[in-house]
C-alpha cells in the first residue's frame, strides 16, 4: 500500500531527502503525519484525495478537517 501511493521518482526522492534532511519522505510508513492512524489504499474518498497523502502525509479525516471536507 505505501509504495503505491508514494511513488515518486528517485531524483524527487533525493531532493526530498536532501532539503529535509530525512531518510524517508512524507507517508513513506503509511501512517498520516498529523494523527498518526495507518492509511489504507481504500481509506480515501476518491483519487485526488490519494494524491494528497502523496503530497502533505494527511489521512482523509484531516484533509477533510485542514481543507473542508
Amino acid at each position: 500500500m505505501k509504495d503505491k501511493l508514494n511513488k515518486k521518482a528517485p531524483a524527487i526522492e533525493h531532493a526530498i531527502r536532501q532539503i529535509c534532511g530525512i531518510d524517508r519522505t512524507v507517508a513513506l510508513d503509511g501512517v498520516c503525519v498529523m494523527c498518526g492512524k495507518e492509511v489504507t489504499e481504500d481509506s480515501f474518498r476518491d483519487d485526488l484525495s490519494k494524491k494528497e497523502f502523496t503530497i502533505s502525509g494527511l489521512c482523509q479525516s484531516c484533509q477533510d478537517e485542514i481543507f473542508g471536507g
